[in-house]
């Protein structure tokens, strides 16, 4: 099965209104025909970095392009989510010794998401507190696990939703790539159906735009559009960090006339 003019995506990432610099990186990996869509499907990845001006950058940016790389190279491994695992952890290996010929002090390292599709299923995964979310006939919701302080606090029942929004410990993340220790790579398998839509986004846009905002903007716009509001509106908010979102619409009928749209 092709879905070769069934999937719509478009994606914009933005420095925001505080940070000098955009550690925020996304790359997508489409086929280029029926053939290369059999092998490789149809894969995403988005980014952010920490490490500062350069270091954050060249982290990300490098963990994207490793893990394409490896994906595209790993076509032995014939379980996607796999493959898909597999290629994160070159990807990490890869910028540890990037870490290590640097020789340089600031901490140098990145959150993951990732998705691939294939036929009518994707696998999404990721590293960090970077998101994937999937919507079905209106509701949307979040796939992956941030692996965040306050995400295990919250978890572990230490405190509570209402706590966890006054605290200022959102962006301490508890995996990365780039650690020194291996990082735990979390695999999400869904099966898609006609109409679903899938985000992907750094936290620069969760820390602005709740869950059920960003469904109804993916779902009155097309992907271009969607990804466009969603980054203005988080700049309305203030802008705190980098904002990168990757929208996506698998097999929307061409029947489809969205909203606000001449």
């Amino acid at each position: 099965m092709t879905n070769s003019g069934y999937i719509k995506s478009a994606y914009l990432t933005d420095r925001g209104q505080i940070r000098e610099h955009n550690e925020d990186y996304v790359l997508a990996c489409e086929p280029i025909n029926n053939e290369d869509e059999l092998q490789n499907g149809w894969l995403y990845v988005v980014c952010d970095g920490v490490g500062g001006a350069d270091a954050g950058e060249i982290a990300s940016q490098f963990s994207c392009e490793r893990t394409i790389h490896h994906y595209l190279d790993k076509t032995h491994i014939p379980n996607w989510s796999e493959r898909l695992r597999v290629s994160i952890e070159c990807a990490h290996d890869d910028l540890c010794k990037l870490i290590e010929e640097r020789k340089d002090d600031r901490r140098m390292g990145t959150t993951l998401v990732a998705a691939v599709l294939t036929d009518s299923m994707a696998v999404l995964a990721n590293v960090g507190d970077s998101r994937g979310y999937h919507m079905r006939n209106g509701v949307i919701e979040q796939i992956t696990k941030d692996h965040s302080l306050v995400a295990k606090l919250l978890e572990e029942g230490i405190i509570t939703p209402d706590e966890a929004a006054g605290l200022n410990i959102g962006n301490i993340i508890l995996q990365s790539i780039g650690s020194e220790l291996p990082p735990e790579i979390d695999l999400f398998p869904l099966s898609l159906q006609p109409g679903d839509m899938l985000v992907l986004c750094s936290d620069g846009l969760t820390n602005h735009v709740d869950d059920d905002e960003i469904g109804h903007v993916i779902g009155q716009y097309e992907p271009k559009i969607a990804a466009e509001q969603l980054v203005a509106i988080a700049n309305e908010r203030g802008g705190h960090d980098n904002i990168t979102v990757l929208v996506l619409h698998y097999n929307q009928p061409e029947r489809l006339l969205y909203q606000n749209e001449s």
